[in-house]
């Protein structure tokens, strides 16, 4: 058989730079079993193919309607399901992804003035999940169904011996009783590790603390902030995590999500507020906040300072030399920017020590 797959958002996202890994275990079934596998990077001459199968993770990139009426195209992902995304069959989720599905892509990128670091997920690590689950069951996530957190795959299964880095995916990594013989597996590898999705910070022990952080640890350390009524437990967590390293500690803060589901005026206000208390926490702990913001951030009548505030903090470069105020500034008096700030200020003057916080 003649088989395309497309990775729907390498084609509809700008920058985005991961491989979707269940492309990558289709590809590999698909060849075990003497298929021609091709990774087509759009949508033409689709009825060239025996079968297609189009895979997205994020629910905005788009999709033509007319291909997914196709009857030889099948269709998934969390970015077409959300939480209620099929699980590939066993036979095809459990075996060797095939890291090779995206090697004449990247050659064409990199031949055309591409930089091989922005391609490294691609070329260089292998990417699994050790786990899968979570039992926080936080209303806006995918994983909300789950109750508990399960061992899903052994290193071996996606560990390319070839490969230099390991990537996880694991979505709470530390809810398993199973932790430590789990990360002392990717220790005994050698090579350097990374939880991509991040750790909860909740769940960090001095136990945890010393095992983790005496790992080959690639990358920045990541965790999430997304509850500001978590502030004085991540907090007490930074500070033990101190105790074992200074290497810089990164935390998603998500945020325009009311948990109330009120979506009010009020709550617009205080998420903001909520917002630059978690980020001035972070800061006085040597911390970097990256925020998410839920896709209703729109309707929000502060959906600039939203846009903002995330420029600011996403980019450490501006974030551990700026002030807000200062970022602002630097942007221009006559900027859009600028004009969030200082509408959001005039509105609310008690904002005024956030903007002016600095990263020490």
């Amino acid at each position: 058989m003649k088989i395309a797959i497309i990775d729907a958002d390498l084609i509809g996202r700008k920058r985005h730079r991961f491989p979707n890994l269940a492309c990558m275990k289709i590809s590999a079934h698909h060849k075990a079993v003497g298929d021609t596998v091709m990774l087509k990077t759009d949508y033409d001459g689709l009825d060239d193919f025996d079968a297609v199968y189009l895979s997205k993770v994020f629910t905005d990139t788009p999709v033509p309607a007319e291909v997914l009426k196709l009857d030889h195209v099948t269709y998934g992902g969390t970015g077409f399901y959300y939480d209620k995304a099929p699980c590939l069959p066993a036979s095809i989720e459990h075996q060797m992804p095939d890291y090779h599905l995206y090697d004449a892509w990247v050659a064409d990128k990199l031949q055309h003035g591409g930089k091989p670091r922005d391609y490294s997920y691609y070329t260089d690590y292998s990417i699994g999940f050790l786990t899968r689950g979570c039992f926080r069951k936080c209303d806006f996530c995918v994983n909300k169904n789950y109750d508990r957190v399960s061992v899903h795959s052994p290193l071996d299964e996606f560990h390319d011996l070839a490969r230099a880095k390991i990537c996880l995916l694991d979505d709470n990594f530390f809810g398993t009783p199973c932790w430590r013989e789990l990360l002392q597996e990717l220790q005994s590898t050698g090579k350097p590790f990374q939880f991509k999705q991040g750790l909860d910070e909740r769940l960090l022990t001095e136990e945890k603390c010393a095992v983790l952080f005496s790992s080959k640890y690639d990358g920045d350390y990541i965790f999430a902030f997304d509850n500001v009524a978590d502030a004085q437990l991540i907090e007490s967590k930074i500070q033990l995590a101190r105790k074992y390293t200074d290497a810089v500690m990164k935390f998603y803060c998500f945020c325009g999500f009311d948990r109330s589901e009120r979506w009010d005026a009020d709550f617009w206000k205080q998420d903001i507020f909520d917002l630059f208390f978690r980020i001035d926490i972070l800061m006085r702990n040597r911390c970097l906040p990256y925020v998410m913001r839920f896709a209703r951030y729109t309707e929000s009548p502060y959906r600039g300072m939203y846009i903002t505030i995330a420029r600011w903090c996403n980019q450490p470069s501006f974030f551990k030399k700026k002030s807000l105020r200062e970022f602002a500034i630097c942007n221009g008096l006559d900027s859009a920017c600028y004009k969030y700030v200082a509408d959001f200020e005039r509105q609310f003057p008690e904002v005024a020590p956030y903007l002016d916080m600095k990263y020490k």
